[in-house]
């Protein structure tokens, strides 16, 4: 399974599009790009593996694996980037700013429900994040 992410980025925070197999999915929000430093700017644009991962404070989530120079990156829910993430990317139902949506716990839910569908069929999970002009990931 392939997901990809279309970012808009602004300087209070990134805005991005979220397809599984070219049909929208949600909407995301993060923080504003920062030279990918840790816990302060969204991650690098590029091609992911994601896993489902579980934790007390997150319950169901997915981590991003092998982000180089970061460490649990993650899909999680949150409304608002710069108050509720780290880093971490937050799945939206609609967005109502910059780095701000809403119904997230929704968003998520419906992607863990896809992740876990495509770990049933014992498929990858791949997230590609560009703006307008990357490619996209190989299938492994």
């Amino acid at each position: 399974m392939e997901l990809v992410l279309h970012r808009a980025y602004f300087e209070e925070g990134t805005n991005g599009t979220l397809f599984n197999s070219n049909k929208f999915l949600c909407y995301t929000i993060e923080l504003p790009w920062n030279n990918n430093k840790r816990n302060i700017s969204c991650v690098s644009e590029g091609c992911y593996e994601i896993e489902p991962r579980f934790s007390k404070r997150f319950k169901h989530h997915l981590i991003l694996k092998d982000v180089k120079g970061r460490s649990f990156i993650l899909f999680h829910p949150a409304n608002n980037a710069q108050k509720e993430l780290e880093g971490c990317i937050a799945p939206v139902t609609y967005l109502s700013g910059i780095g701000k949506g809403v119904y997230s716990k929704n968003a998520m839910q419906k992607l863990l429900s896809l992740v876990y569908q495509a770990k049933d069929r014992k498929e990858t999970i791949l997230l590609t994040i560009k703006s307008q002009n990357h490619e996209h990931c190989r299938t492994l």
